[in-house]
């Protein structure tokens, strides 16, 4: 399963999805909003995607994470939109037989993810603002 959405994540619901009796690990990343970047005050985030580009090239990660490990289920959410502090940004979820492809798996996932997808982060401080590595 692969979503971008406006909408707060559902960890719960993320488990749930991912649940198999085959699976004996099922490992996850949560991309929380802190609340500084470089010792500088966020205020909060901003995400802005080219949204069906980013879901193509999500599902290009996670097709080449399954042809590496052995992947039962997998689930990949970005939001979009204004996040406070504290707000879930990304979920990144695996299920596999065990551990270390879980672990692996994730984090290919997320790191990829973070160089290839189409999706832009803007911190916004309180005295000011930055787009992060891309400008959309």
């Amino acid at each position: 399963m692969i979503a971008l959405t406006s909408e707060p994540i559902d960890v719960a619901a993320a488990l749930t999805f991912l649940q198999s009796e085959q699976a004996g690990a099922i490992d996850f990343f949560l991309g929380v909003v802190r609340d500084n970047t470089q010792e500088r005050p966020v205020d909060r985030l901003e995400y802005e995607a080219y949204d069906r580009m980013a879901i193509s090239e999500m599902q290009k990660i996670a097709d080449d994470a399954q042809q590496q490990w052995p992947i039962l289920r997998y689930i990949i959410i970005h939001r979009k939109g204004t996040l406070q502090i504290g707000e879930i940004a990304v979920l990144i979820g695996v299920a596999t037989p065990h551990r270390a492809a879980a672990f692996e798996a994730c984090r290919y996932i997320i790191d990829t993810i973070k160089q290839t997808v189409p999706i832009w982060k803007k911190e916004v401080f309180t005295d000011g603002e930055s787009w992060v590595n891309a400008h959309p």
